[in-house]
């Protein structure tokens, strides 16, 4: 059963970066937007995250409530050592939330839209920074059980060049997903070029980051290069994933839709595959060398089956519902569309 619960923890976090990636990042892509194209680019926003943007963390709650239960020592040590960047995230979440509603439906267009629209874009580039600036310092090696200070034991772990390059990295994939994926959505040519012109500029800054988190692995001496780069699984994944880049590059503007959107999923999956084939199944990689891995840190005996139970079951009435949100949504398009 404990194979049963992985699974759903990484098909969980590998939805959260993709449908939830794509939420941030049409945040992230107003950052980039000129005055005169921004409430062009928010109304094919509106149409596209409305109805689901709230569903899309859905997959985070599924994978904190899997740490809790499943993996106790894990989720301590990351909610211990990594509290303050964990804080961050969530008050950005809350943040977007709050502002995403109450600019689209707020009664009165004043001054306060202002906020709003700053709260909205910048929460979207903090979510996402702070998320991957998480998971980076989680396999830096950087956490030390026994540290004793404030600095040592909460910013250290943290604050370091590894890890901020993977929340850099982690930004510039939000982007990449939210404008191939809005490249589809645009009715309008000039919304169309706009996006397709910052889709090409978001995967080339995909690239230029991803190099930015080798570089800075090998400067501060996390073992990434090297293992990612010597295992022939890691190596083919990574060969898969540029030729999709390849090819999501040359069918930006005249591709269907779901190609676009197929291919951007596959350069994130085929990302995340290879980074995670490289450190499955240690999820925490501490300074001592002891490890917290899926295995080790596991709950022993009921609680994973229990688990591990609820999550097939729940699985059954909660996958149908959504598939089903976004089937109705795209209904109602093609509705109006007529």
């Amino acid at each position: 059963m404990l194979y049963v619960v992985i699974i759903f923890l990484c098909l969980a976090l590998l939805m959260y970066v993709i449908l939830g990636g794509a939420d941030f990042g049409a945040g992230i892509l107003e950052i980039f937007t000129p005055a005169r194209m921004r409430s062009q680019l928010q109304d094919t926003t509106y149409k596209t995250i409305g109805p689901i943007w709230e569903a899309n963390h859905m997959w985070l709650i599924i994978a904190i409530v899997i740490l809790f239960v499943g993996f106790p020592s894990i989720y301590t040590t990351l909610s211990v050592h990594l509290h303050i960047p964990l804080a961050l995230m969530l008050i950005g979440i809350i943040g977007r939330g709050t502002a995403f509603v109450f600019r689209h439906y707020d009664a009165y267009q004043d001054d306060m839209q202002k906020v709003y629209n700053f709260i909205f874009t910048y929460s979207s580039f903090i979510t996402p920074f702070f998320l991957g600036l998480i998971f980076g310092a989680a396999v830096a090696g950087q956490i030390d059980p026994e540290a004793k200070g404030f600095y040592e034991a909460y910013i250290h772990p943290w604050f370091n060049f590894f890890s901020v390059s993977v929340g850099i990295f982690t930004v510039a994939i939000c982007g990449f997903l939210a404008s191939v994926f809005l490249v589809g959505e645009a009715k309008k040519s000039e919304v169309k070029a706009f996006v397709v012109r910052k889709a090409k500029l978001f995967i080339v800054f995909t690239v230029l980051t991803g190099g930015l988190v080798f570089a800075a692995s090998i400067i501060d001496e996390v073992p990434l290069v090297g293992l990612l780069l010597t295992e022939w699984i890691t190596i083919g994944t990574l060969v898969l994933a540029t030729l999709a880049i390849i090819a999501l590059w040359l069918n930006l503007k005249e591709g269907s839709k779901s190609l676009v959107r197929l291919l951007s999923g596959f350069v994130v999956t085929a990302i995340l595959a290879a980074f995670g084939y490289h450190y499955f199944p240690d999820l925490i990689i501490t300074k001592s060398g002891e490890n917290l891995s899926l295995f080790n840190s596991a709950a022993i005996g009921k609680p994973i089956d229990t688990l591990a139970w609820a999550l097939m079951i729940g699985s059954v009435f909660i996958l149908p519902s959504l598939f089903y949100l976004l089937y109705s949504f795209q209904g109602n398009k093609m509705v109006e569309k007529k």
